[in-house]
């Protein structure tokens, strides 16, 4: 049987448009008598191209569109005039009244769209250039300022300074060199410490670091500053006016998370104070507080006037001193070692670690230019003085006395201080007919706790002798009495040409590295002094 010939393939008539342009056809088995004129778009029925006009601003079409949404609809709109335009064959179609009305509003608003879409590729282009005026308009948003990407730090509010802060030290790149017990430290310093907060919003910043690094290693380093240095280095300045009342010239601040006179801890050193002590940031030159002896309370009778119970306040002061080290080096060897500056940390911390359990422990205090160390100052307060037994000769019975006569209160967070020479004394207590007295046996270093309290170690505590001389041999006490006053960070100036004898150059550099601190008693009667006599 022979089959006829279907005829030419005739797509079926299109009814309409879906979202995204393409059409609708008629689909199989229906009504083929519908009307063959097109479904216009929404969007350009009934509309007319001459309501479009410049004052007009915007069609209503094309506004709140993102490119990306804009760059869709121009594709849309290709498909549906297209669709107006021609048929499937590629013929051209008469279009009727309604139609032409609408594919001329279709290309206008085409046209306008596609505009919009170029002017906003051109504005992208020419923040990719990243002209210098584009760069710090971006630099003053980032930082919310309109000329000094550095100018934010100083209108932050305290917890914004302080969050700032901490996104810093969260920074791995950043932080990475430092240790956890260092981060911790400076975590607590942060939210204690506005000052040292917005000193590492200024200082622990890519271009600060690079300004720092050029000019504590090269003298001519300050011609050679790029802008976003200089402009780092003046943000540093304008801070230290600001938080340290001094003046803008000096040293190069030591960028925080090295700065050994912030970072260092009890982990990292064997500085008691930094465990013991309490801390204080100041931005003057003397830390003032108030003490008392405690509040004294009392029973009176029925409808009597209460007693004057009025505590006695003293104001202790601890003055900060100026911290000096120095360190010299051939200019072969600034250039020989690439890492030179990178060692900073280490090369800042010794000596300056050293000098603080030293001057902490028996530093002689106001008229010397140095801290007032503990031992200074319970020496010079008889009230708090226990002699040994009997002079020269330190007994089982010494600790039980100097232990008891530390008031109850202050027992509670007691801490013991004392030299090598007087822990060993104490370990050689414990005979056979002074059992109570055992400590540890000799394979032990330390004997690092007496009556459940711990033993801290000052080699500038002194020894026991046999002679009657006065001196304080062990402290015990609530080291929280004991105030440790620090003013900013570290500097550093590096001194360009070091000279000899006769004054001529030796070729060699120097770096002058300086730090405010300082130490004292806020309240002796925290303590006890075991002496000699």
């Amino acid at each position: 049987m022979t089959i006829p010939s279907a005829g030419p393939f005739r797509p079926a008539p299109i009814i309409g448009y879906r979202r995204n342009g393409t059409p609708i056809r008629l689909a199989a088995g229906g009504d083929e008598t519908a009307d063959k004129t097109l479904e216009i778009l929404p969007e350009l029925r009934g509309k007319d191209a001459a309501s479009i006009k410049p004052e007009g601003g915007y069609p209503e079409e094309l506004r709140g569109k993102t490119p990306v949404e804009l760059q869709t609809y121009v594709d849309v709109l290709d498909a549906h005039l297209r669709s107006i335009h021609q048929d499937d064959n590629g013929e051209l179609r008469e279009k009727t009244p309604e139609e032409q009305k609408a594919f001329a509003y279709g290309l206008k608003l085409r046209d306008l769209a596609i505009a919009r879409i170029e002017e906003d590729r051109a504005i992208k282009a020419v923040f990719e250039r990243r002209p210098k005026a584009v760069q710090v308009a971006i630099a003053s948003a980032a930082f919310g300022a309109s000329d000094d990407p550095f100018g934010a730090v100083r209108r932050m509010s305290i917890p914004e300074a302080r969050s700032g802060a901490l996104r810093v030290l969260d920074d791995r790149g950043a932080s990475a060199h430092l240790r956890s017990d260092q981060k911790d430290e400076l975590e607590k310093q942060i939210r204690k410490s506005t000052d040292i907060a917005r000193r590492i919003l200024v200082t622990e910043h890519e271009a600060y670091r690079s300004a720092w690094h050029k000019l504590v290693t090269d003298p001519n380093a300050a011609a050679v500053l790029s802008d976003d240095e200089r402009t780092a280095m003046r943000a540093y300045a304008e801070y230290r006016a600001m938080s340290e009342g001094t003046s803008t010239a000096g040293g190069f601040g030591v960028p925080v998370f090295i700065d050994p006179s912030i970072i260092m801890t009890a982990q990292g050193t064997d500085n008691p104070f930094l465990t013991l002590a309490s801390q204080k940031d100041i931005n003057t030159n003397a830390w003032k507080g108030v003490s008392s002896a405690g509040v004294t309370w009392s029973f009176d009778a029925e409808a009597s006037e209460v007693s004057d119970d009025s505590p006695t306040l003293a104001q202790p002061v601890v003055n900060v001193y100026m911290a000096r080290g120095f360190l010299p080096f051939s200019i072969e060897l600034g250039q020989d070692y690439p890492g030179f500056a990178d060692e900073m940390q280490t090369l800042l911390a010794e000596g300056y670690d050293e000098l603080l359990v030293d001057k902490f422990t028996r530093g002689a205090g106001t008229g010397s230019g140095e801290p007032t160390g503990i031992l200074t100052a319970l020496s010079a307060n008889t009230n708090v003085r226990v002699a040994l037994t009997t002079a020269g000769s330190l007994g089982a019975g010494d600790p039980y006395k100097v232990w008891q006569a530390l008031p109850q209160r202050f027992r509670r967070k007691a801490s013991w201080l004392m030299s090598v020479g007087t822990n060993d004394a104490i370990r050689q207590l414990g005979t056979a007919n002074v059992y109570h007295a055992y400590t540890v046996n000799l394979p032990e270093e330390w004997a690092d706790s007496l009556f459940k309290r711990g033993v801290y170690e000052s080699p500038y505590m002194p020894d026991p002798v046999t002679t009657t001389a006065t001196i304080g041999l062990a402290v015990v006490g609530d080291f929280s009495n004991y105030v440790v006053a620090r003013r900013g960070g570290m500097s550093v100036e590096l001194i360009q040409n070091l000279v000899g004898t006769n004054h001529r150059p030796t070729g060699s550099r120097g770096w002058f590295a300086y730090s405010r601190i300082g130490g004292g008693s806020a309240n002796d009667l925290g303590f006890r002094l075991l002496a000699n006599a």
